[in-house]
């Protein structure tokens, strides 16, 4: 069962809606796009980053947390995020789980651009963040999240340099 609030941006669902900022507290998708113009604009000169990154974890009660975050990086600058909760059932085992976060980190980031080409403004540079790497059980994954988040036209980073995942997206966990 998938609990999560949608809304509709012209012919499109928005999957994600519901949002979390420690800077703005509660905010829909379209407040978030505002929030992350402010910033870009308040300090235009800069170089940006969008990083989009999903954490989650297994719960006693048969489901899993998810934990979706978007993550505005101003290089050596900082950053400020926003972060999106869900919980699903059916996500047994690892495996299962770390493809639904890649999953649900290619449909936000899919929505992401939705928006942002619907308004015109898509020139950002937006790598998707999973929560793998080369050391413990995920490493035998690498290859597949990879291949299906580059298959999808997306650059990817993974531990260490996944920061958006395993360390923005994972505080909220």
């Amino acid at each position: 069962m998938l609990k999560t609030q949608t809304a509709q941006v012209g012919e499109k669902t928005l999957f994600f809606n519901d949002f979390r900022s420690p800077t703005y507290g509660q905010l829909d998708f379209d407040q978030v796009l505002s929030k992350l113009f402010e910033y870009i604009q308040a300090e235009p000169g800069l170089e940006y980053e969008l990083i989009i990154g999903t954490d989650s974890i297994q719960m006693i009660n048969a489901q899993a947390e998810f934990v979706s975050a978007i993550v505005v990086h101003r290089k050596s600058r900082g950053g400020i995020y926003f972060w999106s909760k869900r919980f699903e059932a059916n996500h047994h085992n690892l495996r299962n789980r770390i493809f639904q976060e890649a999953l649900l980190s290619l449909k936000l980031a899919e929505q992401l651009l939705y928006k942002l080409k619907a308004i015109n403004s898509s020139d950002f540079n937006l790598t998707i963040h999973v929560d793998i790497g080369p050391n413990g059980e995920t490493k035998k994954m690498m290859n597949e999240i990879i291949g299906m988040i580059v298959g999808n036209g997306f650059a990817v980073k993974t531990k260490p340099d996944s920061y958006g995942a395993s360390s923005v997206a994972d505080r909220h966990t």
